[in-house]
């Protein structure tokens, strides 16, 4: 491992694996017995916990559809977990085939999988690093070599920041990536928010806090909003994942989700100079 790599996390198939819970959320192979245990035990809790999984991926395949419409052509993916169906560089390629993309996560099941998915793709890169570290991922060779930050990018963190401890400052990294987006970006992002069954929250971290992340953090709609900062919110603004421009294939895991996982995109101002 390189010395720039050194602070991420090992292989384990003793611990359970936030990347592997979410696979198996939502009917995947790729996860072991301490995964699926503790799946389990979440979804005793959140009976929902499927069915926000399957509603956070379609918001993903929405999200990316909506801004290839709009013009944007490079994507990085922060936190992107486990390849499966609908990856963005896909979604993408659809309508933009020379769309770019750069997927970041700091688990080593998810590098060995996206490299081997991604292998010949000149368009589209894996980069094995600590979304703590927004200026190691924002400068690394891999990145650059595919993403162009004087040009507009959609920065997407799906369900991700509620990893992030008060004390890894997860607003200091977003300002971070914010500052360096280019006028006409994008920031698109899903956040769990506490407050619908407070009686098993404590819980819910618990169980989390038992595998490769150190706890959940609900944080209210207000603590939410604060990311975006002064980007201007793209319609429908900040509602639950379900209600963020519903397509009818999506409504089976929309009417009646509770307010788990809030979702929202929101457009640096501005326009590019020349």
């Amino acid at each position: 491992m390189t010395e720039r790599n050194a602070s991420l996390p090992e292989f384990t198939a003793k611990t359970a694996n936030l990347a592997r819970m979410y696979d198996y959320f939502l009917g995947g192979k790729d996860n072991f017995a301490v995964d699926r245990e503790a799946a389990e035990a979440i979804m005793e809790l959140i009976p929902e916990a499927p069915a926000l999984a399957r509603a956070n991926r379609a918001f993903l395949r929405r999200a990316v559809g909506f801004l290839t419409a709009e013009g944007i052509d490079q994507f990085i993916d922060l936190g992107s977990g486990l390849p499966t169906g609908g990856n963005v560089h896909e979604v993408a390629g659809e309508t933009r085939p020379a769309a770019r993309v750069a997927y970041v996560d700091n688990d080593p099941v998810v590098a060995a999988h996206a490299r081997a998915l991604l292998e010949g793709r000149g368009s589209t890169v894996f980069v094995h690093a600590d979304l703590r570290q927004p200026e190691t991922i924002l400068s690394s060779p891999e990145l650059t070599r595919v993403i162009d930050l004087d040009r507009p990018v959609a920065v997407l963190l799906v369900s991700i920041l509620h990893f992030l401890q008060n004390a890894d400052d997860p607003f200091g990294v977003v300002r971070a990536l914010r500052e360096r987006m280019a006028p006409g970006s994008y920031l698109v992002l899903t956040h769990g928010s506490g407050g619908q069954r407070p009686e098993t929250e404590e819980s819910v971290r618990e169980i989390y806090r038992g595998s490769s992340v150190a706890g959940a953090v609900d944080r209210s709609p207000a603590e939410i909003m604060a990311f975006f900062d002064d980007f201007e919110l793209v319609e429908p603004g900040l509602v639950e994942c379900s209600r963020w421009r519903p397509e009818p294939q999506d409504r089976a895991d929309g009417p009646g989700l509770p307010g788990y996982l809030l979702a929202g995109m929101g457009r640096k101002p501005g326009v590019m100079a020349g």
